[in-house]
Formats: structure tokens, sequence, C-alpha cells
């Protein structure tokens, strides 16, 4: 687990933690998943930190496999792009906005139902009261999270291609996410009898998309994360050019009086200042706005830099 960047790598471990835990604890009759999972607002057993807690809890293996398996393969990427602390901050609010999603489907239900006018149900020919039975709607899972994971890779490297089981050839990035979002509303209009929360899915991805385009349209209000690696990468990209330009200047000036010129110190000293300010842009832009964003010129301009002189 080395090569796992440092939150993801935690979020990995407190998922299995958790799920640990709520085996060893059930044998002492301690109910994890009932204490810690997201209850229905409603309900008596509902608290406000469930919010947070319900998304580190799962119910079975194959449920903590898919999640912590798409968490490890997408997450170390959007994390290496964000840098820790954003990311973190991202994971959280899409599962926070997964359950609240979830918590507004569960209320629509209960209206939809009536429930307000009873104070029993029938449960398998016994009768139980409506706070027990609305406590038992019960959230949990990482998959809101995971969700909103999956966007966020999907708008990041939408044209990126990726091999998914059982299709034989690859699929762009873009269109994945769109499947799962297609594959998600049709099944949560199919009904809630498979037991999964198919609308907290959803609303994952919808928190998700909403943050990432609110920092595009504020790209300083990330400032307060940090430095993410992507702009280290760039960072460095602009102190190799510094340094390149640094270089080529002395030799220039070791050659100047060598070779015959056509143009005067001062000519030289501005095109080289222009030269500079032009490029300096560029990696601006791209820090900003990511590569694809820049015009032919530029990346032309870009490419000439990097040629030997």
């Amino acid at each position: 687990m080395n090569n796992i960047p440092s939150m993801t790598k935690n979020l990995l471990v407190i998922n299995i933690l958790a799920y640990a835990a709520t085996w060893v604890l059930k044998g002492s009759g301690v109910d994890l998943n009932g204490l810690l999972g997201l209850h229905f607002f409603m309900a008596s057993d509902f608290r406000v930190y469930q919010f947070l807690t319900y998304m580190f809890l799962h119910g079975s293996f194959t449920h903590i496999l898919f999640n912590m398996f798409a968490l490890w393969m997408f997450g170390s990427v959007i994390e290496r792009v964000w840098g820790p602390k954003k990311f973190l901050f991202y994971y959280i609010v899409c599962g926070v906005g997964a359950g609240i999603v979830q918590e507004l489907v569960q209320y629509g239900s209960y209206m939809a139902q009536g429930l307000a006018a009873y104070q029993y149900v029938n449960m398998g020919g016994a009768q139980i009261s409506m706070d027990s039975y609305i406590n038992m709607w019960t959230t949990i899972g990482a998959s809101g999270a995971v969700y909103g994971i999956l966007l966020a890779f999907g708008m990041i490297f939408p044209n990126e291609r990726l091999f998914i089981i059982p299709f034989p050839f690859p699929i762009k990035a873009k269109w994945l996410i769109v499947g799962y979002i297609v594959i998600e509303l049709f099944s949560a209009m199919s009904g809630p009898g498979d037991g999964v929360a198919h609308m907290a899915h959803l609303g994952g991805m919808l928190f998700g998309f909403l943050l990432i385009r609110y920092w595009r349209k504020h790209p300083d209000s990330s400032q307060r994360f940090g430095r993410s690696y992507g702009q280290e990468f760039f960072d460095n990209l602009r102190r190799k050019y510094e340094e390149r330009q640094r270089s080529q200047h002395m030799h220039a000036e070791q050659t100047r009086w060598e070779e015959q010129r056509r143009e005067t110190d001062e000519e030289y000293n501005e095109r080289q200042r222009k030269n500079q300010e032009e490029v300096d842009a560029i990696l601006d832009k791209i820090r900003k706005s990511g590569y694809d964003s820049l015009t032919k010129e530029e990346k032309q301009k870009l490419f000439d830099q990097k040629r030997p002189s």
C-alpha cells in the first residue's frame, strides 16, 4: 500500500476497521450499524453525527469490497490531482450530501404512504409501533461518497478509456459516468425492494457535481486547502523553465561577442523578457484550467520552449 496516497489509504483503513468492529461487537450484543448508521430524521434514534459516521459502515463483505476497490482505483488518482485536504473535503461533502438526499427520499415516502396517521404497523403478523418501524430505515455505506469520486474522475478525465467488466472494449470515463447515472435512476424508479439506496448514490454525484462546478467558477476558493499535487507539478515545470532560461541567457552572454548579431543588446533582452512573460502566462493558464484549455498557438509556443536550442 506504499503507492497509495495518504488520505485514500487512511479512508481505506478506517472503513475496513469499522467493518471489522461491526462484526466483533455484534458478538457482544452491540449493534454498531444501529448506533452509527443514518436513521430517518423523524425517528427517535436519529442523531446529527450519523450524517458522518454512516459512510464508514458496511453491511456485507461484497458491499465494502466494491466500495473500497472503487475508492482505491479512482480515489488515488483524484487525490494526486487535488491533494489530500481538498480530496477529503470533497469526499465528506459527497457522503453527507448523499445522506441528505436519502433523508429527503425517505421523508417523501413517509408522506406518500400517509404513515403519520398510524401509530402501529403490521410486520409479519405482529404489530410494532410507528417509531420502531421508522427506526428501521437505516442507511449505511460509503457508496454516496464513492459515486462522487467516480463523477470527479469522469469530469477531470472525461476521455480516459477504461476497461470495465464485462465489456471487451474500452469505455470513455464520461460515458461510464452517464451509464451509472442511468442505471441508478432506473433502479430507483423500479422500486426500493432491493434494499439499495440508489438515490443516495445519485445524491453523492449531485453534490460532487455542484462542488466541482463551484471550484471551477471560483478557482481561488480552493486555495485554503493548500497546494495540490497538480499545482506542485506546474510549479516544478515553471522552476525548470526558469532555470533553463537562466542557463540559456548565460550561454547567450558568453557567445554574444563571438557572433555577429542583427539586434542590439537592448532589443535582445526585451525579446527574451516578452518571451518569458508569454510562457509564464501559458503555465498559469494550465494550472488554472488544464492543458486542454490552451489554443493551438499556445501549445506550439510551449512546445518550442522544450526543443533544445
